[in-house]
């Protein structure tokens, strides 16, 4: 039975791969070329490499991952590189001699090509890394500039990173809005890639402290239809104990929520943070995970 799981489980990462990167490779080459777009990233150097000396882009970037993969197999790991270079030379593959030869390309408004190249790139990239793999290129960048800079975050890393060619595109296609139709495809690259990760189960938790906590529990139960958690604590100042309420919920009910608690008791303290997913009873179950 574990055969057969592992089994299955290859087939799965051999299809989100290779579908993934073709994905990405369409948004390359039929919406971000034509439209003279570099939208940070390896991918984004050879997008400008290509416009300079018409070289192709998958080649150009294999090329440039070389160097990336000699310190990735020092510093990451063997694992982490051959996984890294499987996917690039698979992507050289596709992109070269694959989606180049036979699609077509779209040459009509530069915003239409950025929002559609930013949608391919990130549903691929998504694809990829739903699975645990990773393209190389700007990810292995991020975590060598970490290693070098443990206190820099990855985010601010990568940021870095694509915001420098997309500084440079604007100097190397003459045109200030590449980089500004560069901005809006990464960004929608990004948020396509944060729905497929961490799917449509966006929320939000609340941390409530307040005197009359049972009483908002028992609304929260049957008003909004969400569970809660009772957590013990301290109050720093006081010493006193305290108890906090805990509960997740999606974003759509943070107005109930939030009504409940001033109702109950408008001097409640009351904390609402972000979550990028939730699982489990009453939502997305944990074995239908990714």
């Amino acid at each position: 039975m574990e055969q057969k799981f592992q089994g299955r489980e290859r087939v799965l990462d051999l299809i989100f791969e290779v579908g993934g990167i073709f994905i990405m490779s369409v948004g390359i080459h039929c919406f971000l070329v034509p439209a003279n777009i570099a939208p940070g990233g390896i991918s984004g150097v050879a997008i400008l490499i290509q416009y300079l000396w018409g070289l192709p882009i998958g080649m150009m970037t294999f090329v440039i991952n070389v160097p990336i993969f000699a310190l990735s197999w020092r510093y990451l790991g063997r694992k982490y590189t051959l996984q890294s270079f499987g996917a690039v030379l698979l992507s050289t593959v596709i992109l070269d001699y694959i989606v180049t030869p036979w699609l077509p390309m779209y040459t009509g408004e530069r915003l239409i090509g950025s929002l559609f190249g930013g949608v391919f790139m990130g549903t691929g990239l998504g694809l990829v890394f739903l699975r645990g793999f990773s393209t190389g290129g700007t990810d292995a960048i991020s975590f060598l500039l970490q290693l070098k800079f443990p206190h820099l975050p990855i985010g601010r890393a990568l940021m870095m990173v694509d915001g420098l060619v997309l500084a440079i595109s604007v100097f190397v296609f003459h045109n200030i809005e590449a980089g500004l139709f560069g901005v809006v495809a990464l960004f929608a690259q990004t948020k396509v890639i944060d729905s497929i990760i961490y799917g449509s189960e966006h929320g939000q938790m609340f941390f409530i402290v307040s005197d009359k906590n049972m009483e908002i529990k028992d609304k929260i139960l049957i008003d909004v239809d969400r569970g809660a958690t009772i957590l013990k604590a301290v109050g720093a100042y006081t010493m006193e104990e305290k108890a906090v309420l805990l509960c997740a919920a999606r974003k759509s009910q943070f107005g109930q929520i939030k009504r409940i608690v001033r109702e109950v008791d408008p001097n409640a303290f009351f904390i609402v943070s972000e979550v990028s997913q939730i699982l489990g009873e009453g939502f997305k179950p944990v074995s239908n995970d990714m």
